[in-house]
């Protein structure tokens, strides 16, 4: 997840107050996507499995970010 302004091909998501920006081809792949609020940032999860790997959340789920 990352600041961006929204393109042509993203679709535009507003849940409380939040904007969030997918690209549609990404979203095709890696739905669902969930976003949960953790105590020091967030969890990202998604339909990608990637084996294990990919995210930066601790074993605490203290935070991080995932980059499905």
């Amino acid at each position: 997840m990352a600041l961006d302004e929204q393109r042509e091909n993203d679709e535009m998501y507003e849940v409380d107050g939040f904007q969030y920006l997918v690209d549609k081809d990404f979203l095709a792949q890696a739905r669902p996507i969930k976003v949960d609020y953790i105590v020091n940032g967030f969890k990202l999860d998604c339909g990608i499995d990637f084996g294990g790997s990919g995210c930066g959340t601790d074993t605490n789920d203290n935070g991080g970010s995932c980059s499905c």
